[in-house]
């Protein structure tokens, strides 16, 4: 039960640490997400503004773009990061092939097209960022609450679950420790009982044969005409 209670302790101190540091990175995630939403926001206002500056010179373009364009040039791809033994995915934006489209607008609003280019290439990228972030996020989140229920029942139920059990079972040990202690006592007051009776047992006949030697010594030898002084006498 000592081992268990040991490895109970130690699978605590551990969890209790995982969760620590699962939370100081979801801490750090919130701070990048709320960071990334409010940049994404300036970029958005940007890239609308100058979606509205290539319309006006140029016109709609949409067409265009969607002719020229065969295969994606940003691509996303997936990642994983462990953090203190979870898996959590990141995202990195890719750039494959050339641009498709670089010579749309050359005759007019060129300078304008490749400004918006620009601008939504980078709100792509802190879109994926914060795409990163919120996977993160969630996963983190689901993990430390995991995390923290297995540390509270490690330390409000199964330690003193087996902190009772160890007090109960020495309990019972010293209490059968007690009554051997008794018991034993118990048998050498016994023993001591009768070695005494038996000592004075020895003591009384030892006394005893001592005072009838005494008794004989005293009375001295036995006269054998004394049986006849006493007879009567006899008259003739």
């Amino acid at each position: 039960m000592k081992n268990r209670l040991k490895g109970a302790q130690t699978g605590h101190s551990l969890l209790k640490r995982k969760s620590e540091a699962l939370t100081r990175r979801f801490r750090d995630i919130v701070k990048k997400i709320d960071e990334a939403k409010r940049k994404m926001g300036k970029i958005m206002q940007v890239a609308n503004f100058s979606y509205a500056e290539v319309k006006y010179s140029a016109g709609d373009i949409g067409y265009q773009v969607r002719e020229s364009v065969k295969t994606a040039q940003l691509k996303v791809r997936a990642k994983q990061e462990n953090v203190s033994g979870v898996q959590l995915p990141a995202f990195d934006l890719v750039v494959d092939g050339q641009n498709a489209f670089e010579l749309t607008g050359l005759g007019r609003g060129g300078q304008q097209i490749a400004k918006c280019k620009e601008t939504y290439r980078k709100a792509i990228e802190v879109l994926v960022e914060l795409a990163s972030l919120q996977t993160a996020f969630v996963i983190l989140d689901e993990v430390i609450k995991v995390t923290n229920r297995r540390v509270n029942a490690i330390e409000h139920v199964i330690i003193p679950k087996i902190e009772n059990t160890i007090k109960f079972v020495i309990a019972e040990l010293d209490e059968a420790d007690r009554e051997e202690f008794f018991r034993l006592k118990k048998v050498q007051g016994k023993k001591k009982q009768k070695i005494e009776a038996e000592n004075a047992r020895v003591a009384a006949e030892k006394a005893h044969a001592a005072a009838a030697g005494i008794a004989a010594e005293h009375q001295g030898p036995a006269n054998l005409l004394n049986e006849y002084e006493q007879d009567p006498d006899v008259i003739f």
